[in-house]
């Protein structure tokens, strides 16, 4: 057994062990590292639910996001493409520069600022992909978007 799991099952027993499943998901996304593995970094929305005035949003990603490295952004999908919710928009792809929320909020997140419900000029599709710390997306392939009409 690694170091760490030992670790998480004894934290676990001094707590009462009705934690051991929250304490094992939570070290290992501490341990998860921000590099994009050989094949990318990649990021799907797991799941939609209301939340207020707003959407709470789960992510699923093979990284850990940081915003001062890689991290997600997420924007309205009727508004702009991939390639527009990059700072290299113009000079790599040709395309004016839309607006999207960058965040590094992870599994969580809660939609604001540029996708806030009320920014979404009838839009219905919230879409996802990794950025580097320029702000920059990593692959303008690599994306996952979510019809979220039954959920506004």
């Amino acid at each position: 057994m690694k170091l760490s799991n030992i670790f998480a099952v004894g934290l676990c027993a001094a707590l009462g062990g009705a934690t051991l499943g929250l304490t094992v998901t939570a070290l290992a996304q501490s341990s998860m590292p921000n590099a994009c593995p050989v094949d990318g970094c990649v990021v799907k929305i797991a799941g939609v639910a209301k939340a207020g005035t707003e959407l709470a949003v789960t992510f699923d990603a093979n990284f850990m996001p940081d915003l001062s490295k890689n991290h997600i952004h997420i924007w309205w999908g009727e508004s702009y493409t991939v390639e527009q919710v990059s700072n290299n928009a113009e000079p790599t792809y040709g395309v004016k520069q839309g607006d999207w929320h960058p965040t590094d909020a992870y599994p969580a997140y809660t939609t604001q600022s540029a996708v806030s419900i009320g920014a979404r000029n009838g839009a219905h599709t919230l879409c996802v992909t990794a950025a580097d710390r320029n702000h920059d997306i990593l692959d303008a392939k690599a994306y996952h978007c979510v019809d979220v009409r039954d959920h506004l």
